[in-house]
Order: structure tokens, then sequence, then C-alpha cells
């Protein structure tokens, strides 16, 4: 496993539509791996594969909807589409590309991904929360969007440091 450098916002990778990965190999699970280190190291709730140079359809959201004695787990997601969602959330929102921004955006309560395990096996996951907000932002990226793009209005620096989101 490797860390790799994140992109940010004024790279143009992060504003191109992303391939459908075809290959379930070792490459894949090379970059699946890294991706998680990566993701780690940087304290982040998901990672998509543009935020580090890779114009694939891969994506990594950290569940954190887990009981006291469960740890988190880091759902691998690719080829990913919402194929259901449910009800709202509006809150706070940044990004690893976007280090310091934050931004109030709107997004579903509960969504329903199909995707792709390394092995190239289809699953559905059902996201709630933050784990929702997570899945909505990064497939997001896989489309070339930024969460600023969708943000109702960026926080200042005031809010950001008082821990206040209010409208």
């Amino acid at each position: 496993m490797a860390l790799r450098n994140i992109v940010t916002k004024e790279d143009k990778i992060l504003h191109k539509v992303c391939r459908e990965q075809m290959k379930f190999d070792d490459r894949l699970h090379q970059l699946l791996d890294d991706m998680a280190q990566t993701l780690e190291n940087a304290n982040g709730v998901g990672l998509a594969a543009p935020q580090v140079g890779i114009l694939r359809r891969v994506v990594l959201v950290i569940e954190t909807n887990v009981g006291e004695d469960e740890d988190e787990q880091i759902l691998e997601l690719i080829n990913p589409v919402i194929v259901e969602s449910s009800g709202e959330q509006v809150g706070a929102e940044g990004c690893l590309s976007v280090p310091g921004e934050y931004g109030i955006v709107r997004r579903p309560e509960v969504v329903t991904v199909r995707a792709q395990d390394r092995n190239g096996e289809w699953f559905e996951y059902e996201g709630h929360g933050l784990t929702a907000r997570c899945i909505c932002h990064e497939l997001d990226h896989l489309e070339g969007h930024l969460f600023t793009e969708k943000a109702e209005r960026m926080l200042s620096e005031d809010e950001i440091k008082s821990g206040s989101e209010e409208d």
C-alpha cells in the first residue's frame, strides 16, 4: 500500500467525467488499498478515484453508522449508481480536495447504491445519514462535480471556527 496525493479543486481532473472500471485485477486492488490508506491518513470519510488522479468510477466510503462495539468499515463501490433515495438532510459538507472550505448542502437522508466489489460482483447497499451524504458526495466526483457547486451557501471562517452551520 502507498499514500497517494490528493488533488485539489484547481486540478482539471476533478471536473471530468470518469470512465467505467472494466478490469477487476491486481491493479484495481492496489488502487483500492492505496485509496484506503490515503483516506485513513487524511482523516476523511470518503474518497473518489479522481481525487487521487485516476479517472475511474471507483469510490471509498466509510460506514460510520456502527454500534459501539463495532469498527467502522470501508465500503468499496466500483461503478456505483444510486438506485433509490428518500428523505432529506441539510448540513455542512467539506471535501479533502477543497481543504478549509465548507458549505451547506442538501442531500437525501437515505440512499441505496448498486455497485460492484473489488472482484466485480454486484451488490446493493443502503446508506443512512452521514453515509448517505458521503455516497452522494463521492458519486458527484465521478461526474466531475464538487460540493461547492451544490452548496446553498458557503460557511464563513467565523462559522467554521465556531462550529455553527445555521442558515
